[in-house]
């Protein structure tokens, strides 16, 4: 039988194909199986109790935003720097192109 005669239309005069069988009344889910909880005051096994953590030290606040502000302005000083060499650049291109 060829890949092509699955997909043929039936002689005429043949019988219909038999129906498909119908698809099984639905059951309802009823949750996953029940497990059977541990023994009475199971626990794993420990090996080691971990120290406490240690305390951190104490941030100085007036310091961090000092520290801030200085790097925002360097930050924005970097900005207006290469803002002014790319309108440099700017000009020297466009000066060439109409001289």
């Amino acid at each position: 039988m060829s890949d092509d005669a699955y997909w043929r239309r039936p002689p005429e005069g043949s019988e219909p194909p038999p129906p498909e069988p119908s698809a099984p009344a639905s059951v309802p889910y009823s949750g996953a199986p029940r497990s059977t909880p541990p023994p009475r005051g199971w626990r794993p096994p420990t090996l080691e109790n971990p120290r406490p953590p240690r305390r951190l030290p104490g941030q100085d606040r007036d310091r961090i935003d000092r520290e801030e502000q200085a790097a925002t302005i360097l930050t924005k000083g970097m900005g207006l720097f290469a803002g002014a060499v790319l309108v440099v650049l700017l000009l020297v291109l466009c000066g060439r192109v109409v001289f």
